[in-house]
């Protein structure tokens, strides 16, 4: 996997980030370059988080230095160690490895506090006893500047006494708080004061309840940055307006090490949310079925439904890294994985609308192996044996009573090439006699066609898919569709972005069958359905003997298609 990050990288121009940091390393500024993957962990990491971790991870493959895997651990209500084993989870699981380098914020929790208290003897922070509402009414507009608070001015020693008396648990939460002392006319409203620490009386899920004041997130990330030695923080352009208080921390306590800022476009991809807070309504609302539901673009959602993580890496090596926002179609993630599987799918067969046919002239008690190659132009993933017998099931789809005339399937005078079998050709059909249906068709076989090659040279058009009814594994299988019916479903702000969940996004077919292999492939692995898609043998759901499958994308885009892209 390294190698094939640093050959991409070296096959196209650099992007910004990676040239910053090549002139960096040939001016001298930087002997080794370290970069770090910072999440919090209050959610599940989703497809956009996967562009941060490969960029950062692949800068540091490429430069043959450490990216840190960070917690940024700093609010207690909103984290749980759950998070932290599914992050890790996933990142192992896209292809990369922080080795030793695993940090969490609240390591430095007593650094913190000390720089702090650095920052109140400097008269560079004060204690503030107004309320969040108060803090956020004294902060001003964009047009106009805050107000001062009337805490501003408290003498150091003061200050200093009532932080102390913070950390010892004398006070309620949200009765005062620690802000930095800067520029309350400042036109970034970043730099007006910010609170740096704030009360919260919540157990934290590594350090316990030994702290009762908790370091805010812009305060927090800067220094952690340092202490680790990161020479490149990157992150997203919402972050852009808070690069003059990153610095200013660091400025402001003279830290040994001034890691830099560089903001990117962050991953905007249609027909999806990427909110943390939204996905957050959707899986407590039960909208979804959890986290990992396979229609979501959480990254344990991803993996469920069968995506690659070779495919997730090129999508995000293709769509490259901007300074600009810019709207990624799906279509071109979807491509990326049919891209992927087409090269390391094993083709198997799966009937999704099973009918019967009969071969009357066919055996009764007779069956045949049918040798079918796992991948049509990959000889080296060899053969497998299809069983057949006389009766076996055909895609719904692949039968018309009265067909019209480009119709290659099989009918009424119609012959057909089975698969890896033999040609047959219509007899007759049985019908249910209340409902008019369908319930099994007669055919008839040519035995000299073995493999589906007719020695009379005659030609038959259609070539379709199929089974033997009796060695067939019975397969419910879960047809995921996109979650949303727009392309930007919380575009309009007086619209509810559920109103746009899909209806179809995913059906589920009980009455599938599939071919015997199947029985033997384990929880997670991909395939071709041969006409039908791509499909996955469900994580949980999917047991030895026993699969259910979900298409992972269809083998061609067509949802463009039918929105007349």
């Amino acid at each position: 996997m390294t190698m094939d990050i640093q050959e991409n990288t070296q096959e196209k121009p650099l992007d910004f980030i990676r040239q910053i940091i090549a002139d960096d390393l040939r001016s001298g500024k930087h002997a080794a370059i370290v970069t770090r993957f910072p999440p919090e962990p209050n959610g599940f990491l989703h497809i956009g988080h996967a562009k941060s971790i490969c960029l950062n991870f692949g800068i540091g493959l490429e430069n043959n230095g450490p990216c840190h895997m960070r917690f940024d651990d700093t609010n207690p209500s909103k984290e749980e160690s759950a998070y932290v084993e599914s992050i890790m989870r996933d990142v192992r699981w896209l292809g990369f490895d922080w080795g030793k380098n695993l940090f969490y914020a609240s390591d430095y929790f007593d650094q913190l506090y000390d720089y702090a208290v650095q920052l109140i003897r400097m008269g560079k922070a004060y204690v503030c006893d107004l309320t969040g509402e108060q803090i956020r009414e004294y902060r001003g507009t964009l047009t106009e500047p805050g107000r001062e608070s009337p805490y501003r001015n408290r003498e150091v020693a003061e200050n200093l006494d009532l932080f102390q008396r913070m950390r010892a648990g004398e006070f309620d939460e949200g009765s005062r708080v620690l802000r930095a002392k800067i520029d309350m006319a400042s036109p970034n409203l970043n730099m007006r004061d910010p609170v740096i620490y704030r009360i919260l009386k919540v157990a934290h899920h590594r350090t316990g309840d030994r702290w009762c004041i908790y370091p805010m997130y812009d305060y927090t990330h800067c220094i952690s940055d340092a202490i680790e030695g990161i020479t490149h923080s990157l992150c997203t352009l919402e972050f852009e307006d808070h690069r003059p208080l990153y610095d200013w921390v660091l400025d402001t306590l003279a830290t040994p090490c001034h890691p830099r800022q560089i903001e990117f476009a962050r991953l905007n991809l249609t027909y999806t949310v990427m909110s943390k807070r939204k996905i957050l309504q959707l899986v407590n609302g039960g909208y979804v079925q959890g986290w990992d539901d396979p229609r979501m673009l959480t990254i344990s959602g991803l993996r469920r439904r069968g995506y690659p993580p070779s495919a997730i890496r090129s999508f995000c090596a293709q769509i490259g890294i901007g300074k600009k926002e810019s709207w990624i179609d799906m279509g071109v993630l979807e491509d990326a994985v049919r891209n992927d599987l087409n090269e390391t799918a094993p083709r198997v067969m799966g009937v999704l609308d099973p009918i019967k046919v009969i071969i009357d002239n066919y055996p009764e008690s007779r069956v045949e192996e049918m040798e079918a190659q796992n991948h049509p132009q990959r000889p080296e993933m060899g053969a497998r044996m299809l069983p057949f017998s006389r009766e076996i099931y055909i895609e719904g789809s692949d039968f018309m009573e009265n067909p019209p005339k480009k119709y290659f399937r099989l009918g009424p005078d119609r012959e057909v090439r089975l698969r890896y079998a033999y040609l047959i050709r219509f007899v007759s059909m049985v019908k249910d006699e209340k409902t008019g249906e369908i319930v099994e068709i007669h055919c008839t076989y040519d035995p000299a066609t073995r493999g589906g090659t007719a020695p009379d040279g005659r030609k038959v058009k259609g070539t379709i898919h199929w089974v033997s009814a009796n060695q067939a594994l019975a397969c419910p299988v879960r047809l995921y569709d996109r979650l949303f019916t727009v392309a930007h479903p919380d575009a309009e702000k007086d619209v509810d972005f559920k109103d746009y969940l899909n209806p179809d996004s995913m059906k589920i077919l009980d009455n599938c069958m599939v071919e015997p292999a199947l029985a033997g492939m384990e929880p997670g692995s991909q395939v071709q359905f041969e006409r039908q898609g791509y499909f996955c043998l469900d994580l949980i759901d999917s047991k030895k003997g026993r699969p259910v499958c979900n298409r992972i994308v269809t083998l061609r885009d067509s949802w463009a298609k039918e929105q007349g892209r």
